[in-house]
């Protein structure tokens, strides 16, 4: 490195400059200092043309740098502060505004959740719920801990630690969004979440994310962490109509939300992401992957166990078909129809206790499913109805069609179908009480009303025949001219007295059921054959609680008083009873028990019927195609009679058997009464061969011959049903 001295005398000072730093500003600075030292004072001496020019250049060179890099990062700092200020008076201003379109603070209160209906069975296990919501509110300390959990590891894990918004969720959100391509987490707090479920509208936009994080804060400065998530669980949507998990542990997995496994709890934590999507019932794969992800969170978060979540994984959530069957939601739409006359209104959860059985109910669902899957293609028809009640008319199962999923039309209660042959009782008790007996005789020929010339099912005629067999046989020119009588008036009178509350055309018609009636009203003007004579008004609620359990209804015993007389009773169940034995129900018998019932087909086969009951059971079967379309020979002897049977054959299974009132007292029949165009009865076979007939008792007789011969024998009856069938 090259080294000289300056020239002090002639005031130009010269420096040692090291190789490589002639420009280094620092080197300049201490020259320029040593210059001064050295030269003691001469450079700020001198004459003031020549030295002071010198020394100009020095200063500038020394200056002008540091000033214009200090300049620069002024302004910048400057308009960083600047902007950073007006940024915060706009969002300020941002904030404000959209603050000034929601309620006053002071004002703000959740929204009060809209009522669920509980619908319980007879043994208080849930039926079904109704309401906007499908499920009662549940807190959270009656809940698993690892189900609020659940919500918490896969939806918001900062939750106990941020103040409703949380910006590093929204970050992580973000940067995974990026990464992935495709928006794939949402930074939305729980607390977001469920500001918008109460406050705000469903669409994407910023002003309602501004709102939603207003609304966030308000929240969590309102109510502690655990009353937040208490409020998210009773409120989010978990999809088919379930709202609150509570719903949705019952709409899923058929239990209550206390008792969901782990595997559940996790399902239902992953629901709530895309509830259609991911709901269990419709895609139970995605629903698995999803609840495995969750177990994954709440395995890294300490919410669940290594060995818990392994147990979990192996042993994933399915769902589980409601108690009852699907069918126990026609119960539920039936207790809503009716609910208003009980409780008009009502503001908070309320739980109603209904008379129906969940194995009856189950029960009665198969039997009907079963057969139409089995025959309902053979036989062309689609649909069916079954009611099944109590003498006193408390409803035990109600199936009011084949899949309540494809159709929630309540056939059992709303659909008006003719009754035919079923509805003959009415005709029958009618001319009961106009004196005649079971052993009374009728002529059955060819009749003809005013150009209306009824035939029998099987075409052919008997001749004389006592009222037991007629009703036994479902023959109809008896049934007709029963009706004429007593007149069609009596026998509509006689009907609705009974119950059926349907409009009746009181025509000769009427004897064999062509006006319309729903299955539930027929059911139960058959419960006054069962019970000894009282009519009753089919109910299905027998309470209704608040949630706190204060009693808001109960049923009391009412009905429709004395309907049939007791003598006219048994004589009805003998006379139904023969149906079981010889008649048209013989292949629905259930051994053991003493059965009385009635078949009926409406013309062109369009409806098929079967009404029977024990001592402690009414229970009616309907067959038919919702437009009305003919079945390919459906009567009620056959398919309604096969499902009657399998029905019952499980609800009096464990039953002690009872005999019917009043029963004995005309089981064996006496000699027949003559016939009303005077002809003499005598033997059934002799009378179809024309034979002369010995003459009978008078009428009102034959009460007194209680214990003589019944007549045909079985042999008769067997050569009967070879020559005619069985009629309907």
């Amino acid at each position: 490195m090259a080294k000289g001295r300056g020239r002090v005398g002639r005031g130009e000072p010269n420096f040692d400059v090291p190789e490589g730093r002639a420009g280094d500003p620092a080197d300049l600075d201490l020259r320029l200092s040593r210059a001064d030292r050295a030269g003691g004072g001469v450079a700020r001496g001198g004459g003031s043309g020549s030295k002071g020019a010198r020394k100009a250049p020095v200063q500038a060179l020394r200056k002008a740098p540091r000033r214009a890099r200090r300049s620069i990062l002024g302004r910048l700092v400057y308009f960083g502060l600047v902007l950073g200020l007006w940024a915060v008076i706009g969002i300020a201003g941002l904030v404000a505004y959209h603050a000034s379109q929601l309620p006053p603070i002071d004002q703000l209160a959740v929204p009060k959740r809209p009522p669920n209906i509980a619908i319980l069975a007879s043994d208080g296990s849930l039926l079904a719920n109704r309401g906007e919501t499908g499920g009662r509110v549940v807190s959270i300390r009656e809940l698993p801990p690892y189900l609020p959990r659940a919500f918490v590891a896969i939806e918001d894990r900062r939750f106990y630690s941020h103040l409703g918004v949380d910006p590093v969720g929204i970050a992580r959100a973000v940067a995974q969004n990026v990464t992935r391509r495709g928006v794939s987490q949402g930074g939305s707090t729980l607390t977001q979440q469920l500001a918008k479920n109460l406050f705000l509208t469903p669409e994407r936009s910023a002003s309602r994310k501004i709102q939603e994080a207003i609304l966030a804060l308000w929240l969590e400065h309102t109510y502690t962490k655990d009353e937040i998530l208490e409020l998210y669980l009773n409120r989010v949507y978990f999809g088919a109509g379930a709202y609150g998990v509570e719903a949705a542990a019952q709409r899923y997995f058929g239990k209550p939300a206390k008792a969901v496994t782990l595997a559940e709890a996790a399902m239902l934590g992953g629901l709530v992401q895309a509830p259609s999507r991911l709901a269990p019932n419709r895609n139970l794969p995605a629903a698995q992957a999803r609840a495995a992800q969750v177990l994954a969170a709440m395995q890294e978060l300490g919410f669940a166990k290594p060995a818990d979540a392994k147990l979990a994984l192996a042993n994933p959530a399915r769902p589980a078909g409601a108690r009852g069957g699907g069918s126990a939601n026609y119960v539920a739409d039936l207790v809503m129809d009716v609910l208003d006359d009980f409780l008009p209104k009502f503001e908070s959860d309320i739980v109603i206790a209904t008379t129906v059985d969940t194995g009856l109910q189950a029960a009665g669902e198969k039997a009907l499913v079963d057969e139409l899957n089995q025959k309902g293609a053979r036989y062309n028809v689609a649909q069916g109805a079954l009611v099944s009640l109590r003498p006193d008319g408390a409803i035990r199962a109600l199936v009011g069609g084949r899949d309540y999923a494809q159709s929630q039309f309540n056939r059992a209660t709303t659909a008006k179908r003719q009754p035919g042959s079923s509805f003959k009782p009415f005709v029958y008790l009618a001319a009961v009480e106009h004196g005649l007996t079971p052993d009374s005789v009728r002529d059955d020929a060819p009749i003809s009303i005013k150009g209306w010339n009824p035939e029998n099912y099987s075409r052919d005629y008997r001749g004389p025949v006592t009222l037991r067999d007629a009703l036994a046989l479902s023959l109809n020119t008896v049934a007709v001219r029963l009706g004429q009588e007593v007149g069609p008036k009596t026998v509509v009178q006689t009907a609705q007295r009974l119950g059926i509350a349907s409009p009746l055309q009181a025509n000769g018609s009427i004897a064999l059921g062509t006006s319309e009636v729903t299955p539930l009203e027929l059911v139960g003007a058959y419960a006054a054959f069962a019970n000894g004579g009282t009519g009753v008004i089919p109910y299905v609620i027998a309470s209704v609680k608040g949630a706190d359990g204060k009693l808001l209804y109960k049923r009391k015993d009412a009905g429709l008083g004395r309907v049939i007389d007791a003598n006219a009773v048994s004589m009805m169940n003998a006379m139904m009873h023969e149906t079981f034995v010889t008649g048209t129900a013989k292949k629905a018998e259930v051994p053991g028990w003493d059965l009385a019932g009635k078949t009926g087909t409406s013309q062109d086969f369009r409806d098929a019927w079967f009404v029977g009951y024990s001592s402690t059971l009414v229970t009616g079967v309907w067959l038919g195609n919702d437009d009305g379309e003919s079945t390919k020979k459906v009567s009620g002897g056959n398919l309604p009679g096969e499902i009657w049977k399998a029905y019952m054959t499980v609800a009096l299974k464990g039953q002690s058997p009872a005999m019917l009132p009043g029963a004995n007292r005309w089981r064996n029949r006496a000699p027949a009464e003559p016939a009303a165009t005077g002809s003499a009865p005598g033997g059934l076979i002799g009378a179809l061969l024309g034979e002369p007939q010995a003459a009978a008792p008078p009428p009102r007789t034959a009460a007194r011959h209680a214990d003589a011969s019944r007549g045909p024998s079985q042999d008769d009856r067997n050569f009967l049903e070879k020559l005619f069938g069985v009629g309907e």
